[in-house]
């Protein structure tokens, strides 16, 4: 698998991925981001700022960056800074399909992405992707699976995954909504010619929302790498938005409430990379002091206490407005 390259003697934050949701395009969901990105949201000026965090993360030992083809223009922009970089062979490549861009490159579009599991997407997203990324492309998730996704039950679409997968592209899936864990069991299931299919999962987890905890350490125990996703909340847990009881740990460690918060998640033995969504490269260091935050269990257990109930967390998500 290509996450074998993910070499902990040598990269500390190798557990530590950068994700481009928040800068391959002018509008997002993460709170604070008219302070992030201001007014200057033209291709160009996010091109450059993709970049400057490309550059920054790799420095860091940033080694695993996740894109898909919903992201706006991010698998564009790091197939530029890949491109500009030929000596750069050591990281890892994560890109998605299912969902497709309609925002026109604005930020109140009716519809910012389409949702689509069928084969013809597939077929249409792979091509576009590896038009870009060609064979720097490692892994190739279907985007945001829920336990009625058709992706689960398309046996063509996995005849079509694994051939991809024979070809030396790993298989994944993404998970979002509050059954997570049953449609990672779902797809954990998943097989052709008696394999599995699906080699990594990428779910959403933070100390808001803990529900899919259970699952993603089945999908550790059966071989697959966990990647997690969202581990601020879209912003909920970074200053100022934080809650209090986050905000005095951080205040205890003397390191940021968003490094506290992705410090839990990598104290889960399950959790092969973390994602930032880091749209600066001063958020990016912040994010990447997590690998040094040492809790005790009195602030473990404190942290703990914030947790949501699943459906109440993704209405919340649900009601976070575009910027």
């Amino acid at each position: 698998m290509p996450f074998a390259r993910l070499a902990t003697a040598t990269t500390p934050t190798c557990h530590i991925g950068l994700g481009l949701a928040a800068v391959g395009r002018p509008g997002y969901i993460n709170l604070g981001r008219d302070e992030d990105l201001g007014e200057n949201r033209t291709v160009d000026a996010l091109r450059a700022r993709t970049h400057e965090l490309l550059d920054a993360a790799y420095a860091q030992g940033v080694r695993y960056i996740d894109v898909a083809r919903s992201y706006g223009r991010s698998e564009e922009f790091l197939a530029d800074w890949l491109g500009a970089r030929p000596e750069i062979d050591d990281i890892v490549v994560g890109s998605k399909w299912g969902y497709t861009y309609t925002a026109d490159w604005t930020t109140d579009a009716e519809r910012h992405e389409v949702k689509d599991h069928s084969l013809a997407t597939y077929e249409r997203q792979r091509a576009e992707s590896a038009g870009l990324l060609g064979e720097r492309l490692d892994l190739y998730q279907i985007h945001s699976v829920t336990p009625d996704s058709p992706a689960l039950t398309d046996k063509e679409l996995h005849a079509r995954l694994a051939e991809a997968a024979a070809a030396g592209v790993s298989i994944g899936f993404s998970t979002s909504g509050p059954a997570q864990a049953d449609a990672v069991r779902a797809a954990l299931a998943v097989t052709v010619d008696g394999e599995p299919l699906f080699r990594t999962v990428q779910s959403t987890y933070n100390i808001l929302e803990t529900s899919a905890a259970p699952a993603l350490a089945e999908a550790h125990d059966a071989g697959l790498t966990v990647i997690v996703k969202e581990g601020m909340a879209n912003g909920r847990l970074a200053d100022p938005y934080a809650p209090d009881a986050l905000k005095a740990v951080a205040a205890e460690t003397g390191l940021g409430c968003d490094a506290v918060a992705l410090a839990v998640i990598l104290r889960q033995p399950w959790a092969g990379v973390v994602l930032s969504g880091a749209a600066t490269a001063g958020q990016l260091a912040s994010n990447l002091h997590a690998a040094v935050v040492d809790l005790d269990e009195d602030q473990l257990a404190r942290l703990a206490g914030l947790v949501e109930e699943p459906q109440a967390y993704w209405a919340r998500r649900g009601q976070l407005p575009w910027h």
